[in-house]
């Protein structure tokens, strides 16, 4: 942290600027730099950081005080929900019992601006006699806490946004955005994929997107529409009003589903014929019809329908039979979309 007066003093608004915007404006430019000079930091201790976490066979320990405990325990929801196991402790609980929780299996990463921070620098003599690896995180690369480190984040910062470069600001986004780019340097080396990321989310609408698969959703066995090659139209129309999903699967005499007969085919079959009690499904049915297999995600179903202005498919096994029907309404209530 510098002792620069040019910052205890605002800026003068650009032309038409109110002075507020004209703040928020300077504080997200010293945010921005301090973000873009980490990148040019990063080194061998990076690296090093990663291995250590990498090979833990505990959890990653995150710990901090003050606006740094609250980034570190940001930092710890991340690197959790990438495939990280990892939890915060507070550094003033520490000393009272919560050192419990720490054990030789376990890495630390201790989060402080100043390096000095005296509840995070009094629980040192105990990670070194558990010999438990130590990350450091903080401005000052001479800091206690750097010097003792296993292997230390250069997370300073030229200045806080803060006009009186006092309270913790730039510091703090520059320790929090060096956090998110060890959960995804890690989330990569460990091939984290989209359906690892939604098994730690089952509960939101991330999780349903990317777990449910066509098969949690279909309508089957008895509330499968079907009707036989060669039925009168009529039938197929009061299947499709029986089992209200807006069409029914078209099958031949080995269960193959050969078309599908929708709404929509009821009113292109209204504007081209004028009598249809003498028309059969296989007239006016399209061929061979949408449709998906029963093990794919809920999502790539949403983008069928999407990408073919539909609202229901056909759902078929590998052999071609008919093993359900998927209605747009489905994936709405199941919160997929």
């Amino acid at each position: 942290m510098t002792n620069d007066t040019s910052y205890s003093q605002p800026v003068e608004p650009a032309d038409g600027e109110s002075p507020l915007r004209n703040s928020a404006r300077r504080t997200l430019e010293v945010e921005q730099q301090a973000i873009a000079a980490l990148a040019d930091r990063l080194d061998s201790h990076f690296d090093h950081a990663c291995e250590l976490m990498l090979a833990c066979q505990g959890r990653v320990v995150v710990t901090g005080m003050g606006k740094s405990g609250h980034i570190a325990g940001k930092i710890a929801a991340t690197l959790a929900s990438t495939g990280t196991p990892a939890f915060f402790v507070h550094p003033g609980e520490a000393s009272h019992g919560d050192l419990g929780m720490i054990t030789p299996g376990d890495v630390v990463l201790a989060l402080s601006n100043s390096g000095e921070t005296g509840e995070v620098t009094a629980i040192l003599p105990l990670l070194k006699r558990l010999g438990t690896p130590l990350i450091s995180m903080t401005g000052r690369s001479d800091s206690t806490l750097a010097r003792h480190a296993d292997a230390h984040l250069d997370a300073g910062v030229a200045r806080e946004a803060c006009p009186l470069d006092l309270a913790p600001t730039a510091s703090t986004t520059a320790a929090l955005a060096l956090g998110d780019a060890l959960a995804v340097a890690l989330l990569e080396a460990r091939g984290f994929t989209a359906e690892d990321f939604a098994r730690s989310h089952p509960g939101g609408s991330l999780g349903k997107r990317l777990l449910l698969r066509v098969a949690d959703l279909m309508h089957q066995g008895t509330r499968l529409p079907s009707v036989p090659l060669g039925s009168p139209l009529r039938d197929a129309l009061l299947e499709i009003s029986r089992q209200g999903l807006g069409f029914t699967c078209v099958v031949d005499e080995q269960n193959h589903l050969i078309g599908v007969y929708t709404d929509g085919d009821l009113r292109r079959t209204l504007d081209q014929h004028n009598d249809l009690s003498q028309l059969t499904v296989d007239d006016v049915m399209t061929r061979p019809g949408k449709r998906i297999a029963p093990d794919l995600l809920a999502a790539e179903a949403v983008r069928v329908m999407e990408d073919n202005l539909i609202t229901a498919l056909a759902v078929v096994d590998t052999e071609g039979h008919p093993v359900g029907a998927l209605h747009m309404h489905d994936l709405l209530r199941s919160g997929v979309i």
